[in-house]
């Protein structure tokens, strides 16, 4: 076994904000990073505010084949820090599928690097793990920060496409419904592509403008080189603590109000009490069920919380949690095989619907509907569900971002047209406000 040469240091601190800014504004100078960030939201648990990784000791890049094979060679090799991504298309070596439409922004299916610095933030401490901690604290120090969320002047203006037109899409709606008529499937996830080309953009103030509209729980701004991920994301899709395994899949969504607290608490009231939410919520909590119980001790797998209502900046989302007691050593690899991708971005059966998908959608999700986060020294992880999400391409100046919803027999192709582009709100916004 490897070890590793790094060592931590804790240093107190009054200004919480201002040092995590400090902190993205100093990570800019890699060309790898994660910033995984809470936005001090409680209402699901987090083991640190704000995680952080920096530079490339070693890492591993693959795509679907044996990717995940390769990927459990490479931590068995050495117990460290991880972080990096899941892609959705992982789906083909899991359950023998494939992938025929071409993505444009070129994360490559799986993606983890063993940083050179790793930063734990919480309000009134920062914990450094580097050869040197206390000059990367001091480098810190000494970085200026600007109050301002606004790119450069001098960057041309950007606009939002659809990649289906609105009858496109409810054409297709119709079809899929279809499908569900002839019992293919339950409930499938369809997503639709805003995109731009020639885009210009400074993606770290794009994200700080991203998390001041939408600070969500599971935020990411992650880098790869070129490709960039600054993800919003309010959903949970797996974490492990000691031999516990959790999910949080989200189905069900509704628009906040945020000027009438009456309205806003009517239409929280109504997500609570719909038909259809809690139809597509359930479906997926016995998916997620089945899936944990693969790798799960045999009745340990239960859902804690049913029909969960929280309350986001941009959405009231529906969220329920299954938990179970992982059987002994299973690895990293297979319990990733027993549940990825994540129910609430594919539906049910899988297998079937993910076919669909690739039928039905215009674009290659890529890192979209796959995950993000980290693998602890000590094996336990956490990972999000990439949605509200920008992908771009910095090389070939590709902006991409996807928004779908979970679609059912009694599905009306209006609203889900109009509950993609209410998800796709915050980061159009935030886009074309320049």
């Amino acid at each position: 076994m490897i070890n590793t040469t790094s060592t931590n240091c804790t240093f107190i601190i009054d200004d919480f904000g201002h040092v995590k800014e400090k902190v993205l504004n100093w990570i800019q100078r890699f060309d790898t990073f994660s910033f995984l960030d809470n936005h001090q939201y409680q209402l699901t648990p987090h083991s640190v505010e704000c995680l952080v990784a920096a530079g490339v000791r070693r890492d591993i890049k693959a795509n679907a084949g044996h990717a995940l094979e390769q990927l459990q060679q490479f931590l068995d090799e050495k117990k460290s820090w991880l972080f990096g991504h899941l892609g959705y298309d992982l789906k083909n070596e899991i359950e023998k599928l494939s992938s025929g439409k071409t993505g444009r922004i070129g994360f490559p299916d799986l993606y983890f690097f063993e940083p050179e610095v790793v930063i734990r933030l919480s309000p009134g401490e920062i914990s450094i793990e580097a050869d040197d901690p206390r000059a990367v604290y001091a480098e810190l120090l000494v970085n200026e920060v600007s109050d301002s969320l606004e790119e450069p002047d001098t960057l041309p203006p950007i606009k939002i496409q659809n990649r289906l037109s609105q009858q496109e899409y409810i054409s297709i709606i119709d079809k899929l419904r279809g499908h569900i008529l002839r019992g293919d499937c339950y409930e499938i996830n369809f997503c639709q592509e805003f995109f731009t080309e020639n885009a210009v953009i400074d993606p770290v103030a794009v994200y700080k403008k991203l998390s001041a509209v939408s600070p969500n729980p599971f935020s990411a701004c992650y880098r790869v080189k070129d490709q960039w991920l600054l993800c919003a994301s309010p959903e949970r899709f797996l974490e492990k603590k000691g031999d516990k395994i959790l999910s949080q899949p989200i189905k069900g969504t509704s628009k906040r109000i945020v000027n009438d607290t009456q309205l806003d608490d009517q239409s929280r009231d109504e997500l609570g009490r719909s038909a259809k939410d809690r139809s597509e919520n359930v479906m997926v909590v016995d998916l997620v069920r089945n899936d944990l119980a693969k790798v799960c001790a045999e009745g340990s797998v239960k859902v804690d919380e049913l029909f969960g209502i929280y309350s986001f900046p941009q959405v009231h989302q529906m969220i329920s949690t299954i938990s179970g007691d992982l059987k002994k050593n299973i690895s990293f690899s297979a319990i990733i095989r027993a549940v990825f991708p994540m129910g609430s971005m594919t539906g049910a059966p899988k297998k079937r619907v993910m076919e669909l998908i690739e039928e039905y959608e215009a674009t290659r999700r890529e890192i979209f509907s796959g995950a993000t986060g980290y693998i602890a020294p000590n094996g336990d992880f956490d990972f999000n569900v990439v949605i509200r999400s920008i992908m771009y391409n910095a090389g070939s100046q590709y902006l991409s971002f996807q928004a779908g919803s979970g679609i059912t027999f009694n599905s009306d192709p209006q609203q889900e047209w109009e509950e993609c582009l209410l998800k796709g709100e915050a980061m159009k916004k935030v886009l074309e406000e320049r």
